[in-house]
């Protein structure tokens, strides 16, 4: 018999909006003495079921939601519909961009809290990141052996919040080794090389596909900055589209020399694509005292935000490298500007450019936005899901 989470009075509100998390300032008493990432039932306070859910002792967030549905049981076939389920929802996506690499589960999104699952080519790769994700592994690894049979399975639960939930990190093959952790993998009639034990994230950045594919449509005849420009993927659908000339700037080696190996199986091996090992605050402010200028800039940063005490540093970086990116643009030039910092909202992103075109002395129009892929989507009940911002701003 499950344990029961009791909430304390007026706590159930997000709940029956099927918001998946409950904190642990929200739960007045536990019956039971349910282990760490076993399921438990959470009741309001007058002992009215809500919903199943994987306890977390350790975690600000005691409970993920599982299930809103009472009769649903929290087993085999609860994990492989889910996972069935999610297949589903993307098959058009899929099938539409010829895609050999996307997200197949995207956490509380997918309503599979702490689980996310990438597919790259013939190699699976898993975090579980939470404790139900973690209690629940061998379900989960062992539907998607039956699912995809012929696929290799790799784990990267190597993120910082296993810590938060009072687990080790874990990394490592979940079935034989496949023969190579590099795969090439399809999108949009482009290649991509990933590596799957040393990529970032799980590999690679899925979630900027739709990114891709719009900086391709504004790139030709311009040359280009494409800044953190990772293993250089922007920089191929540009090179692609006909850029007159695009300029990687990374500060790894690796990213770097991955890059151009980018190029080369597409075919681009001789585009005007250069690769310059720098640090960006530093390079374009010597661009500026050069007075170098582009027609199109891409700053697509890592994430500047890890905790809502660190917003208002974050912003002002974010602030800095689009005022000054700004001031190397040609008039009318395109800034495609991003921020993956969840914390970091919408609006106030769009604030934070609009005062770095003010500082900058520039006027900046925004033409378009953009977010994650199909394959990440945003549960209407889960707002948090939505983290991925892009503007496409003209600059004069």
């Amino acid at each position: 018999m499950s344990a029961k989470i009791y909430l304390n009075n007026g706590r159930e509100k997000s709940l029956k909006r099927k918001h998946p998390w409950v904190f642990s300032k929200a739960v007045s008493k536990i019956k039971g003495k349910p282990l760490s990432g076993e399921t438990v039932d959470i009741l309001d306070a007058k002992g009215n079921w809500l919903a199943s859910g994987a306890y977390s002792p350790e975690s600000q967030i005691r409970v993920r939601v599982w299930s809103f549905n009472q009769e649903e049981m929290i087993d085999r076939n609860f994990f492989l519909q889910k996972l069935q389920n999610a297949r589903l929802r993307r098959d058009y996506f899929i099938k539409q961009g010829q895609l050999t690499g996307y997200r197949l589960i995207a956490g509380e999104s997918d309503s599979m809290p702490g689980v996310t699952i990438d597919i790259y080519d013939n190699i699976i790769v898993c975090q579980l990141l939470s404790a139900g994700a973690d209690h629940q592994r061998h379900i989960i690894v062992d539907c998607l052996k039956e699912l995809y049979p012929d696929f290799y399975i790799y784990e990267r639960s190597d993120v910082d919040v296993r810590k938060k939930e009072g687990l080790a990190p874990l990394v490592g093959w979940l079935t034989d080794p496949a023969p190579s952790p590099e795969v090439t993998i399809n999108e949009h009639g482009i290649k991509i090389l990933v590596n799957v034990e040393t990529g970032h994230k799980t590999g690679f950045y899925l979630d900027q596909r739709m990114a891709r594919l719009t900086a391709g449509s504004y790139a030709k005849d311009k040359t280009v900055l494409n800044c953190f420009s990772y293993t250089g993927t922007f920089a191929v659908h540009c090179a692609a589209n006909g850029a007159k000339s695009v300029t990687n700037v990374d500060v790894s080696d690796t990213a770097l020399t991955l890059a151009q190996r980018n190029l080369e199986v597409n075919g681009l091996e001789n585009a005007p694509v250069e690769h310059v090992k720098q640090d960006v605050f530093k390079l374009l402010r010597e661009y500026k005292k050069e007075g170098k200028t582009f027609d199109m800039i891409i700053l697509d940063p890592p994430k500047f935000v890890d905790s809502k005490a660190a917003l208002t540093r974050a912003c002002r970086g974010y602030k800095d490298i689009n005022m000054i990116a700004m001031q190397l643009l040609n008039p009318g030039g395109i800034l495609m500007t991003f921020s993956c910092s969840g914390l970091l909202d919408a609006n106030l992103f769009q604030k934070v450019v609009a005062d770095a075109a003010l500082d900058a002395n520039k006027q900046a129009h925004i033409v378009e936005r953009t977010q994650q892929a199909h394959d990440h989507p945003i549960s209407s009940n889960y707002p948090e899901g939505f983290y991925l911002k892009g503007l496409v701003c003209q600059v004069s």
